[in-house]
């Protein structure tokens, strides 16, 4: 069965994300609140519970090739959006928003992430099918991003000078008053944006960036359409309890860094080898995947430990 042309699957796992999505907005989170650390916690592993599950089905009825692409690219993506986090923490501590209403931006950000992932593996799918030297191109990037990732000096990132927020600012009412959870509000008669809402564009704008890196990676994975979007859309469900479960330690994890930089660089080589015929095999980049994630975990608890 090839899972690239079942309508079924695709439509069972659209109405599957859009059922998720209201249970959330309008059953768990209908009003805002400060997320618990036991609620997120568990809510982490029901996300990661129900993607190895998923990779299951797939498993049941597509083969064993199929799921381990499925649970690799799942664990691509989940990999790379721990940097997403470290950027989250970093703007909403810049804006000063509540935490009660961090998960909104969360929420509609993950909205929007999901379009705009789907119209990117689309795209990314057309090119690598059509013009296979496109790999030189995606590998050599992927490689570019490991060296960044690796020696980049400072993790800081640039809010004040943004040009996406002096663009807004310019030809948007924007109001720096926080409103609670609205993004639009009246003052004076008129309508504005919120402080809310720019954060809301900043989260798409990082989502965006790192996409341009786990969409060329997971690429060199498979080219089977759903398996890249589900794998993607998995990974995007589980940012929003991975943030709040992470937000307060993510600092400690100095060494991820280094595994990141690890897979992007062993899948950058991946995609150039591929044009070349030389096909690694799954299993293997799925075992290195794991070792790197394993190794720079273990090694940054062990000297947060040292520090302590």
């Amino acid at each position: 069965m090839d899972i690239m042309f079942s309508v079924y699957f695709w439509v069972g796992f659209v109405a599957f994300v859009l059922v998720m999505l209201a249970i959330d907005l309008g059953v768990l989170n209908k009003k805002p609140k400060e997320p618990k650390f036991k609620e997120v916690f568990f809510l982490t592993i029901f996300w990661i519970i129900l993607a190895f599950l998923f990779g299951g089905l797939i498993y049941a009825y597509a083969g064993s090739q199929k799921a381990m692409e499925f649970i690799t690219g799942y664990l691509v993506e989940l990999s790379l959006s721990v940097d997403n986090v470290f950027v989250f923490v970093l703007l909403f501590n810049y804006f000063k928003v509540d935490i009660k209403y961090q998960h909104r931006v969360l929420f509609w950000g993950i909205v929007g992430a999901i379009i705009m992932r789907f119209l990117m593996i689309t795209g990314g799918i057309y090119l690598v099918q059509h013009f296979q030297w496109i790999f030189y191109l995606f590998g050599a990037f992927l490689i570019f991003s490991a060296y960044k990732i690796a020696f980049s000096e400072s993790e800081e990132v640039e809010i004040e000078d943004n040009k996406l927020i002096i663009f807004l600012k310019r030809y948007l009412r924007v109001t720096n008053k926080h409103h609670g959870d609205k993004f639009v509000v009246i003052e004076k008669g008129k309508r504005v944006f919120t402080p809310l809402f720019v954060l809301l564009i900043l989260v798409e704008q990082s989502d965006l960036i790192f996409a341009m890196d786990s969409i060329p990676a997971i690429l060199a994975i498979t080219q089977d359409a759903f398996i890249v979007f589900t794998s993607n859309i998995f990974a995007i469900l589980g940012l929003r309890s991975l943030y709040f479960l992470l937000a307060k330690v993510v600092h400690k994890f100095v060494y991820l860094k280094y595994g990141l930089s690890v897979i992007l660089a062993y899948i950058g080589t991946k995609m150039i080898l591929l044009v070349q015929g030389v096909h690694i095999p799954t299993p293997l980049s799925l075992g290195v995947i794991i070792l790197s994630i394993l190794v720079s975990i273990l090694l940054s608890l062990n000297k947060a430990k040292k520090i302590e």
